[in-house]
């Protein structure tokens, strides 16, 4: 069975670099493979259009998606798992909302005040989205450790996380009632996701994050697991629920934050790609999930971004609905089958 796990990751990780390589070569634009290997290693005498929409397009959103999807599907496991709810995702403690909340603000409100929304101000209008996400996400997440200190039960936590996003999406609607319809186009616009939107030096920061959050949650895989045995074994076995609660929620919140920051509240990904690793490798065991999950969210993202800029495409769709469309059939019919395979026995 061992030998059978290493085995299936192996052929994700390709998956993954084939994946990678079809986000460089497809697109509205044709560019021959050879131009594309030209353009990386910097050989060869390729049109400058080329160049830059391989360095400035193609390679950034693909780096963006391997590690976006993978945090959130991380994130999603670690939800699923501290709550032991099949329905948890990364945003089900309100903090993707907090992220919508904060460049709610900064959109909505920044043109009727002062008279130029920062949401077109270019560079500078994007890094002041991530910076209000980021805060926005951040103060979400305070809230919910502080409150998950004062209460005892996950239920109860759950529901005050539900609360928050409600509360949240109110705050979003009495914004979006005195802002102009512009505005509000920004935001809806930046409410579907995009993988697009990071490029240059917030890409390198976007990804080194990633680089070093995802490594760190590899820690609480010997936590993870104890919790699956239920609080009253875990205690039992010396693990300090509070604190086990407190460091799950807070990895998963913040890769939550930091992705919704830079790519708007991706959806479907962190709910459905644990489910996957489940049903993939027939385990609950996190030494296992965890780099599953992992790859496994790299390489759905990957392919919802190829989707996303089908060759022959002008533009590009946004990632959200891309993401329902394709993984939603897949993971019904996993669990379908799955429901059959329990049946039969």
């Amino acid at each position: 069975m061992r030998y059978t796990h290493t085995y299936r990751m192996l052929l994700i990780l390709l998956l993954i670099v084939v994946l990678l390589l079809l986000n460089l070569l497809l697109g509205s634009v044709s560019i021959p493979a050879q131009s594309i290997w030209n353009i990386l290693t910097g050989t060869g005498n390729e049109p400058v259009s080329w160049q830059n929409i391989v360095w400035k397009s193609r390679l950034p959103q693909a780096l963006t998606a391997l590690a976006a999807g993978a945090g959130l599907a991380v994130s999603g496991l670690q939800m699923q798992t501290v709550f032991r709810n099949p329905l948890a995702g990364p945003s089900v403690l309100g903090i993707s909302s907090g992220a919508s909340m904060g460049v709610a603000f900064v959109i909505l409100l920044s043109g009727s005040l002062g008279g130029v929304a920062l949401s077109r101000l270019g560079v500078m209008g994007e890094i002041a989205l991530s910076v209000a996400a980021i805060i926005g996400s951040l103060s979400v997440m305070a809230l919910i450790v502080y409150v998950s200190q004062k209460v005892k039960g996950n239920v109860t936590l759950l529901i005050i996380g539900v609360m928050i996003g409600y509360v949240s999406n109110a705050v979003i609607g009495v914004l979006k009632f005195f802002s102009v319809e512009e505005d509000i186009r920004a935001y809806v616009i930046w409410g579907l996701g995009s993988f697009s939107r990071v490029s240059g030096n917030q890409m390198m920061l976007f990804v080194t994050l990633m680089a070093i959050l995802l490594p760190l949650s590899f820690l609480l895989i010997k936590t993870l697991n104890l919790m699956l045995l239920g609080d009253g074994y875990a205690r039992n076995l010396g693990l300090n629920i509070k604190r086990a609660r407190l460091l799950v929620i807070v990895s998963a919140g913040v890769l939550t934050a930091i992705v919704t920051a830079y790519c708007g509240p991706i959806i479907f990904l962190g709910l459905a790609v644990p489910h996957l690793a489940r049903a993939m490798f027939q385990t609950s065991d996190h030494w296992t999930l965890m780099p599953a999950t992992l790859l496994l969210g790299a390489a759905l993202a990957l392919i919802c971004n190829l989707l996303a800029r089908m060759p022959g495409f002008e533009g590009a769709l946004p990632v959200n609905s891309v993401t329902a469309l394709v993984g939603a059939p897949v993971v019904a019919s996993v669990l379908f089958n799955k429901r059959k395979n329990d049946w039969n026995e």
